[in-house]
């Protein structure tokens, strides 16, 4: 039991649809790793390897950021990355009683198609003309459905990584023991609109 142990979050400091909480300041950056948002600013951190190929795509026989690391100094220095992503969860929520009415009665083929039919309806309900994207997913071996909405960020920057002598040291050797003596992190900056909705880059 992590109270037990001394945590003093409740779980509304944890998830919360109506007030800010830790679901706000943990992002799914680019669809394998995890950062956190560090300032009101659009400053967040994750590792050097989840970095690591934006980072590569930066360097530069001539300017070799792996090598050598990498800062901006003003926002204008910060590197764009077309093609990377940041997501935020929105919203939580439980479907499974929605997705069972929509099939009763129903078996095999017949009830499969009409699962889908039904998730695809509650995902457009949810996200369409509200800047959400979305997806049900199946919990308990398919006993349980959750929609979960979520924000995408796509003009995300490049703001500053360590050498990779630095980022890497010890490689995965070491990725997995303690204590660690790398300076594996990165540091991107994600851009929004006046309303802090994902916006283009720009």
């Amino acid at each position: 039991d992590m109270q037990a142990m001394g945590l003093k979050l409740t779980a509304e400091d944890i998830y919360s649809i109506n007030h800010s909480s830790l679901k706000d300041a943990v992002v799914h950056f680019n669809g394998g790793c995890t950062a956190e948002m560090v300032s009101a600013e659009g400053l967040l951190l994750t590792n050097h390897h989840c970095g690591y190929g934006q980072i590569q795509q930066h360097s530069t026989v001539e300017n070799d950021l792996l090598t050598n690391g990498f800062w901006a100094m003003t926002r204008e220095a910060e590197l764009p990355n077309p093609d990377l992503t940041c997501t935020f969860i929105d919203r939580i929520e439980d479907v499974t009683l929605q997705l069972s009415r929509a099939c009763v009665g129903l078996a095999g083929e017949a009830r499969e198609k009409r699962m889908q039919e039904e998730m695809g309806a509650i995902v457009k309900r949810a996200t369409e003309g509200k800047g959400l994207e979305g997806r049900v997913v199946a919990f308990d071996f398919g006993n349980s459905h959750y929609l979960i909405t979520s924000r995408v960020f796509r003009d995300v920057r490049l703001v500053g990584a360590p050498p990779s002598a630095v980022g890497k040291f010890g490689g995965d050797t070491d990725n997995w023991v303690w204590p660690r003596h790398t300076g594996d992190f990165s540091v991107f900056r994600i851009y929004a609109d006046a309303d802090n909705n994902p916006a283009d880059y720009s």
